[in-house]
């Protein structure tokens, strides 16, 4: 077992909603606590800035609330994605905001910061930061990450090209703290394989977006039922990193997404040009062949909770 922070532990089913950029809100992040998951959102979806005051004191108070009415039964922490590239402006502004409101898990992208690591430490939190390869894992830890998120191949959004088996088995061999795997799951059967090859938790987003919470569109979720892994486009064309759309919303944008020319690599906006590259562009992982159609925020992580039990049956768990 790895060692789990007490906040970890309290995580009812061991799956991570991962941050959607522009879709994750307080209202998807709440249910998915209630259903015993991490719920999680990136800071950059409030806006203005002002508006992420608003939002953690509504998930903390609605969570709260929840906990006092069903003590045996209590939610999961909430997480706050904060992207710590030197191109967000409001870095500093969001974690002092996260730092009010006391947030249990900050999960950090694009970049490791020590001083981040330290500000969440001071107030109690953990951080767990995304990485795409062992080299970038050994450096998130050195400077004072709690966790990993291992995002291999298939993820939604930014994804890296590992495949599983290969990442985790070689952060396994130094770090026994908390791992969560991302990448083409979206099933309880995922969960369990997540599990056995040492990760910790499954970090699962592609799927929630087809519910009924996500702020996303009515197409965007549709086109999420409607497709497949052979559906999904893996391109650094629009942000500069390499990520995974679906391959329906690149045409709808006057674009061939089987000749789609290669970004410059250095160059990268996760502000302006890159918010309508997220809302036009759609970000989804090779997964979504499982997602069969738009649910209740409860009824996903019910059915992953069943489908999870099955897979343990069948290898008598």
């Amino acid at each position: 077992m790895s060692r789990l922070p007490e906040a970890l532990r309290r995580v009812r089913f061991p799956v991570i909603g991962s941050p959607l950029f522009i879709i994750s809100n307080p209202s998807l992040v709440i249910e998915q606590c209630k259903a015993g998951i991490v719920g999680s959102m990136p800071a950059l979806n409030a806006r203005p800035a002002s508006q992420l005051d608003e939002w953690l004191a509504e998930i903390t108070e609605t969570l709260a609330a929840y906990d006092r009415a069903h003590p045996d039964n209590p939610s999961a922490p909430f997480a706050i994605n904060q992207i710590v590239h030197k191109s967000n402006d409001r870095l500093e502004h969001d974690v002092e905001l996260c730092a009010k409101y006391q947030v249990p898990l900050i999960i950090t992208s694009l970049g490791a910061r020590e001083d981040v690591n330290q500000a969440v430490h001071g107030w109690g939190g953990v951080v767990l930061h995304d990485i795409i390869n062992n080299r970038f894992a050994h450096k998130a830890i050195e400077k004072g990450a709690d966790g990993l998120i291992a995002v291999a191949a298939g993820a939604g959004g930014h994804a890296g090209v590992k495949s599983p088996f290969a990442l985790i088995q070689e952060i396994r061999e130094w770090f026994d703290g908390p791992i969560a795997l991302s990448g083409s799951m979206a099933t309880g059967d995922a969960v369990l394989a997540a599990q056995a090859m040492g990760a910790d938790f499954a970090y699962m987003g592609s799927l929630f977006i087809a519910t009924l919470e996500a702020r996303a569109s009515e197409a965007y979720k549709q086109c999420i039922v409607d497709s497949n892994s052979d559906d999904i486009i893996y391109s650094n064309l629009f942000t500069g990193v390499h990520g995974n759309y679906l391959a329906a919303s690149i045409r709808n944008a006057g674009l061939d997404p089987e000749h789609l020319p290669e970004s410059d690599p250095s160059v990268m906006n996760f502000g302006g040009n890159a918010v309508k590259a997220w809302k036009d562009i759609w970000g989804c992982g090779q997964g979504i062949g499982a997602v069969k159609s738009v649910q209740p925020t409860a009824e996903v992580v019910a059915r992953l909770r069943r489908e999870y039990q099955a897979a343990r049956e069948r290898l008598a768990l």
